[in-house]
């Protein structure tokens, strides 16, 4: 066990902290770029698209710097822990990979910060990773325990391919052993892992599961992703949509994910989401129809356009649950399309048209799960917020590296 920092060593890394958001993103783009130079392996766990679109780099930059600013505050850290800890567990990051990453880091601090970079701060970093590697070390391993007897990569068969919407497609996996899944939380996600030829690298994605547990597949609904943001198109999605077919065999990891819902409990739930961001938000719909619970429910989503919507039927029938309510905006309706009778509403989604008794606006119990674009999480967040939803019951899921 690491020793604590001493009182001295959090005074530096507190004082360092505006020099990480300065610099942090020049740190962490020569830290990206040494590190996988030395590690070519380390790169088939790296999202290769964030590489390129700097994501990673702005992701690692703004969780250090937060890192330095609460180092004496961890626990406002504690929802950020709890999330990278999973990620880490989808992609099987082990204890031996902490002292590479930290041997890298710490030396792309010292070329930026130059002179700035003394015995002192080197020290005082030296400590505070390690005693951050302590955490994630100890939360991932309980993580991996719970898995049991499923630690790595695992081969799944593609059982069957279902077109959702023209954006959209389902994919149902079964494991090629044979063994029975494991049960998973509704809202939790699991890594793929595929090979790409003109990369020559394998390359990991997260998708979130998009049904109810307990049946002997898992099913997963993929976006196919232009990747208009960094300029390459979504390497897997892509793959799994043109390239891959019925018995085409994958790898997955263990279900994971800070993101779920109990269905146990008996809070009101809103389920708010816009475009891909559906996929979890069936989970736990299905999951509490299949459940037979009897809590209120109220589902809300939103789409460009009713060729892209998924899963209309399976909203329209869990409409017809006396508990559940659903409402759906499209930002574009075509031709004989109608509001009111193809959606609710015309319009992207807005807050302001839903009525609080459908948001269980009375009941400060309710608890409001978010998935989508991360503009949209953000504005539906805020507006949350100024209607008197404490952050504890806003559950966010963030799509990629996040921030």
């Amino acid at each position: 066990m690491t020793a604590p920092l001493t009182c001295a060593q959090i005074a530096i890394v507190k004082a360092t902290a505006p020099a990480f958001k300065q610099h942090g993103e020049t740190i962490t783009s020569l830290f990206y770029k040494n590190l996988l130079a030395a590690n070519p392996g380390l790169r088939n766990v790296f999202n290769e698209a964030n590489q390129i679109g700097g994501a990673q780099p702005r992701a690692l930059a703004s969780a250090v710097f937060a890192y330095a600013t609460y180092v004496d505050d961890l626990e406002k850290l504690g929802a950020a822990v709890e999330r990278i800890a999973h990620k880490h567990a989808s992609l099987h990051v082990q204890p031996e990979h902490y002292p590479i990453v930290g041997k890298f880091l710490l030396e792309a601090v010292a070329t930026v910060l130059g002179d700035a970079c003394t015995s002192e701060v080197v020290d005082a970093w030296t400590a505070a990773y390690a005693c951050l590697a302590d955490i994630f070390i100890g939360r991932e391993q309980q993580i991996y325990v719970a898995f049991e007897n499923w630690t790595g990569w695992r081969r799944f068969k593609i059982r069957e391919k279902v077109a959702e919407s023209t954006e959209i497609t389902s994919f149902y996996l079964t494991p090629e052993d044979g063994v029975a899944l494991p049960q998973y939380l509704p809202g939790q996600y699991i890594s793929l892992q595929l090979y790409i030829p003109k990369l020559g690298l394998r390359q990991p994605r997260q998708y979130s599961l998009s049904d109810a547990p307990g049946s002997p597949h898992y099913r997963i609904s993929v976006k196919r992703e232009t990747g208009k943001q960094v300029g390459i198109q979504g390497l897997i999605s892509n793959m799994l949509h043109d390239e891959l077919n019925e018995g085409d065999v994958i790898e997955l990891t263990h279900p994971t994910g800070e993101f779920f819902v109990r269905m146990e409990e008996e809070t009101p739930i809103v389920l708010i989401s816009a475009g891909v961001g559906i996929t979890p938000m069936i989970s736990i719909l299905n999951s509490a129809i299949a459940a037979g619970s009897s809590r209120r429910l109220s589902f809300i989503h939103g789409a460009h356009g009713s060729e892209v919507r998924a899963f209309a039927d399976t909203l329209k029938r869990a409409s017809r649950n006396p508990n559940i309510q659903t409402i759906t905006f499209l930002s574009t309706l075509k031709g004989n399309e109608i509001e009111g009778i193809d959606c609710d509403f015309e319009g992207r989604v807005n807050l302001d048209r839903v009525t609080p008794q459908r948001l269980f606006a009375e009941d400060p119990t309710t608890q409001y799960y978010v998935c989508g674009p991360t503009s949209f999480m953000t504005d539906i967040q805020q507006y949350l917020l100024s209607h008197d939803v404490s952050q504890d019951r806003i559950h966010v899921e963030v799509f990629g590296v996040g921030n």
